[in-house]
């Protein structure tokens, strides 16, 4: 299926966080820190957290938010059944865009897995 590429999303907003990072650093460095500071490994792990900012994402519809979310994930080795368990939940919870979203989770997923990233 062709359509939106979520390692372009990623590099496109990568490239704006830059400058935002240049013209309001202490915006960003604030951030930076909540960020640092929520995703940390404590009583939940950091693949769970990661699942949680996924399912947000999902659920609030942010492509970005997918791409860097599923990015994190791979990076932490999320099975494809811990994926689509969370993204189920998102689909209970969230109804129809939820699942909309949820597919699109999925693409980015396979897009980014490394054995398909050299295909991209």
């Amino acid at each position: 299926m062709e359509g939106k590429s979520f390692t372009r999303i990623t590099a496109d907003v990568s490239g704006a966080l830059k400058k935002m990072h240049k013209e309001v650093p202490e915006t960003m460095q604030g951030f930076g820190a909540m960020s640092k500071a929520a995703m940390k490994a404590g009583v939940l792990s950091e693949l769970d957290k990661e699942l949680i900012a996924l399912a947000i994402g999902v659920t609030s519809r942010c492509d970005a938010c997918v791409g860097f979310h599923v990015r994190a994930l791979i990076r932490l080795g999320v099975t494809r059944e811990q994926l689509m368990e969370t993204l189920a939940v998102c689909t209970y919870m969230g109804g129809g865009p939820a699942l909309m979203y949820a597919a699109e989770a999925v693409r980015a997923y396979e897009e980014m897995l490394p054995e398909n990233a050299a295909n991209t």
